[in-house]
């Protein structure tokens, strides 16, 4: 056996200590390189359903994000970064919602969150991002009841779809309504939202033989009798409405079996509040027309903003057919809201950016401007279109101006006395009777 000598087996251990300081420093260099290609990007995190019974509805609005990013890093990014998409898909299924939520946060980084569309996916992220204090964007309508601090709030209220809706109905134009058929799927958006129109039906003076509510469960497909029901409801001899919370797939077969049993607009008048270009581009429109939507945007609206965007998408998509909708305006407001307020704040901060942005100002495409209110709710228009042909739309009303969005209800015992103020009371329910924050939501 060979022996090395004492300046040999120096001079190993010292190469060896070189290679391993040398290592160190490349990994140290490596890890640099990586935070560094980290740090050139600006997360945006994209939380919306790709498969499953909302799939129909919000895989559009994920594509939304995708062109809103791809149109701000061509005017340079944000604070001289550009944004980067992280993509994740909850399936419809309402606790992954919570699960990918965690995700994009704790594991991507995302400075914000794009995301949800029914209500039960908005309150099962909820929790999550009051935990690790992060931004999320709620693009679609919704039964109100709540101003959250990390939520931003883009979609309509209640009085900004739903009462307007009623209103019109109620009103000469609308064709006089006396009877009313409220139905929806069974969640929390058209239970709350029935709640609330319910007790504004009943403050107006429609008594309560003269509601019908029903629900249906997510995908329902089977609507012979329901419609059945409506249609002997509508034949009391009192002009008769439906008001449809329906969500998702379940409208192509409810209104097919309206069509079925030949149940027309001029007989009883659907007005929807889920419906809009996107999912009636999927179905044969022709028994459909004359039923009316309540939206806050129309791609049917003339306006240079709305002709650019619609312009810009379908360049984007690749696809001169590809119609826009009511949530992918609401989407649009919010996102350029978040990259005024980021670029106020000069940082992606959440608390500086939540501190920014109540006040700040966007335009829609409809012609007017929106604002954030300190209830992190927006200021909208309210139309109600008529069904065409064609799956657009034709607006038959529409609010003289904008409308600030109620984060509660005036109609609903415990919660007309509370308002949402972030600015000054920091506080989601403070009571204007008590002067006290607490009570319901937060």
């Amino acid at each position: 056996m060979r022996v090395q000598s004492v300046s040999a087996t120096a001079s190993l251990v010292s190469r060896r200590k070189w290679l391993a300081a040398s290592a160190a420093l490349f990994l140290s260099f490596s890890a640099f390189g990586t935070a560094k290609a980290a740090d050139d990007t600006i997360k945006v995190g994209v939380l919306h359903s790709l498969s499953g019974t909302m799939a129909i509805s919000e895989t559009t609005l994920k594509d939304t994000v995708l062109f809103l990013i791809d149109e701000q890093n061509k005017k340079g990014g944000v604070l001289g970064k550009k944004l980067e998409a992280v993509v994740v898909d909850p399936a419809s299924n309402w606790p992954l919602f919570a699960e990918k939520a965690r995700e994009l946060i704790t594991k991507d980084k995302v400075a914000v969150v794009f995301g949800c569309w029914t209500s039960v996916s908005r309150k099962s992220v909820l929790p999550v991002f009051k935990e690790l204090n992060n931004i999320l964007f709620y693009p679609v309508q919704y039964e109100g009841e709540e101003s959250e601090r990390n939520v931003f709030y883009t979609g309509a209220a209640p009085n900004q779809q739903a009462i307007p809706a009623v209103d019109y109905l109620m009103s000469k134009d609308g064709g006089s309504v006396k009877r009313w058929v409220l139905a929806g799927t069974d969640y929390v958006y058209p239970r709350t939202t029935n709640k609330i129109l319910e007790a504004y039906l009943k403050s107006k003076g429609v008594k309560p033989e003269d509601i019908m509510i029903n629900y249906t469960p997510f995908g329902h497909s089977d609507w012979q009798t329901i419609v059945s029901d409506i249609k002997k409801f509508g034949s009391a001899g009192k002009k008769t409405a439906v008001v449809s919370t329906i969500n998702g797939d379940a409208n192509v077969p409810f209104y097919k079996e309206l069509g079925n049993q030949g149940i027309k607009a001029t007989d009883i008048p659907v007005v929807a509040f889920s419906v809009g270009e996107e999912e009636l581009a999927g179905i044969d429109t022709k028994p459909l027309v004359g039923h009316l939507a309540a939206w806050n945007y129309f791609e049917s609206i003339k306006t240079p903003a709305n002709t650019k965007f619609i312009a810009d998408w379908q360049a984007y998509t690749k696809n001169p057919k590809r119609t826009t909708n009511d949530p992918m305006e609401a989407t649009y407001i919010g996102f350029n809201m978040w990259v005024k307020a980021v670029e106020k704040a000069k940082t992606t901060d959440p608390d500086k950016v939540i501190d920014a942005l109540p006040g700040t100002e966007a335009p829609n495409l409809t012609g007017g401007v929106s604002t954030l209110l300190p209830n992190h709710h927006i200021t909208k228009p309210v139309f109600i279109g008529e069904i065409r042909p064609d799956g657009q739309f034709d607006v038959v009303w529409k609010t003289p101006g904008l409308v600030p969005g109620d984060a509660w209800s005036k109609e609903l015992e415990g919660s007309k006395d509370l308002i949402g103020d972030w600015v000054g009371k920091k506080c989601g329910n403070f009571n204007t009777k008590t002067n006290k924050c607490g009570g319901q939501g937060s």
